[in-house]
């Protein structure tokens, strides 16, 4: 009985889609706690003091702001893992393989901004959330594509990714232009200062994992108290991360690390976000609560920017001969993807912690309303419109369902 349990469990980890259902059910079990008669220890969970001290060094925040500000590090050092090696060697290493998704992302960024604003023009404080419909969620979006089976060729999961990879470096920038408190010159000044000793461990070789994690944790508290937000700290130290096999012919440490943190980071890490920051109290919601501008910003600019942006903006790309579709991917499929990209719960939800961090939740509206139900209707629609791009082939109606790799897919 264990064993059968234990493989059923590593044949769910090698889904494509595991990741996404798993962050799915994580968001699930944090409303469902937040509108029960736990709703209580949940608020009292989250906001649980926890305070670290080293003589005169203090870094006291509540449970949540560790998990914002100190776990989420951890997925921002993939990210800058995943960049760095698509840069260098991926799908982002050649002009005529990134035009497309950098077209693409770029109207992904711009129209759902501007829907934004439409809709909060004059409100300041809402205005801080106008970057919150601008992310795209790659392990949701990727779970819901992997869900039409082998009929998506890879050529579309090639593109969502690296439009979802443009979309976390401009998450990136924006955190580190608009989402900056109080800056400390002398806390930004140790960050400095550990750029040299990180270039000169790149270098040096043999090298092991170890000195990194060390100057990286230096580099995080003292990002934490430069005012430039801390998980900035994850993307910096990836870039310095060595990619190139040692002298000996070793494994390549970015690769290992990635690899080693792929797992943890899915499965552990934004699970514990999403139930973290997903908690929404939904008893006793009006009406005006929804139908607030902010939330309506959001979810309009999720379902009807990404959408309407992506899909404009990389088809002007091709049919200015800037780029080109990939192989097996028509104007249909390309709507689809472009739908299936408002999907943007895990970065929206981050963006919008740190967009009302300072004011608070406002009493009149909760931000995490319009990225669920934004996320929600874009998966919907791009599983719908992708599902009719992509019939199922007459072998699967006969077969049911389809083997491929290390996953299984239900037609």
């Amino acid at each position: 009985m264990v064993s059968k349990l234990q493989e059923w469990i590593e044949e769910f980890l090698r889904l494509e889609s595991a990741a996404g259902i798993v962050l799915m059910f994580a968001a699930l079990a944090a409303m469902l706690v937040a509108n029960s008669p736990l709703a209580g220890f949940y608020d009292l969970l989250i906001s649980t003091p926890v305070e670290v001290r080293v003589g005169n060094l203090e870094i006291a925040k509540p449970l949540l702001l560790w998990i914002n500000d100190g776990l989420m590090v951890f997925f921002f050092f993939m990210v800058g893992l995943e960049l760095k090696r698509e840069l260098v060697e991926g799908e982002l290493s050649s002009l005529d393989k990134l035009s497309l998704p950098l077209a693409g992302a770029l109207g992904g960024i711009v129209v759902p901004g501007l829907i934004y604003a439409w809709f909060n023009a004059g409100d300041s404080v809402a205005m801080q959330g106008w970057a919150i419909p601008t992310a795209t969620d790659i392990a949701f979006a990727l779970g819901i594509l992997s869900l039409l089976g082998s009929r998506i060729p890879l050529s579309v999961k090639v593109f969502l990714t690296s439009l979802a990879i443009f979309d976390d470096i401009a998450a990136i920038v924006i955190i580190a232009l608009f989402y900056t408190a109080n800056i400390s010159l002398y806390s930004l000044l140790i960050v400095l200062l550990c750029l040299p000793v990180l270039l000169w461990l790149n270098r040096r070789p043999g090298t092991t994992s170890f000195p990194f994690v060390v100057v990286g944790v230096v580099m995080w508290v003292a990002m934490l108290k430069s005012g430039v937000h801390a998980t900035l700290t994850g993307v910096i130290l990836a870039l310095f991360i060595p990619i190139q096999r040692d002298a000996q012919g070793g494994p390549c440490m970015l690769k290992t690390l990635e690899h080693a943190l792929h797992h943890k980071v899915a499965f552990f890490v934004l699970p514990i976000f999403a139930f973290a920051n997903a908690g929404i109290t939904l008893l006793g919601i009006t009406a005006e609560q929804v139908l607030h501008s902010v939330p309506m910003g959001i979810a309009s600019g999720l379902v009807v920017g990404k959408l309407i942006g992506i899909f404009v903006f990389a088809s002007i790309a091709v049919v200015f001969g800037l780029s080109r579709l990939p192989k097996d991917m028509n104007y249909k499929a390309l709507l689809g993807t472009s739908a299936l990209c408002g999907v943007g719960f895990t970065m929206s939800l981050f963006i919008g912690s740190l967009a009302f961090e300072e004011t608070g939740v406002n009493l009149l509206f909760d931000e995490r309303l319009g990225i669920i139900i934004g996320s929600l209707l874009s998966g919907v629609l791009g599983y719908l419109i992708l599902r009719g791009s992509y019939p199922v082939r007459e072998s699967e109606k006969r077969g049911g369902t389809k083997r491929e790799g290390t996953d299984n897919f239900v037609t």
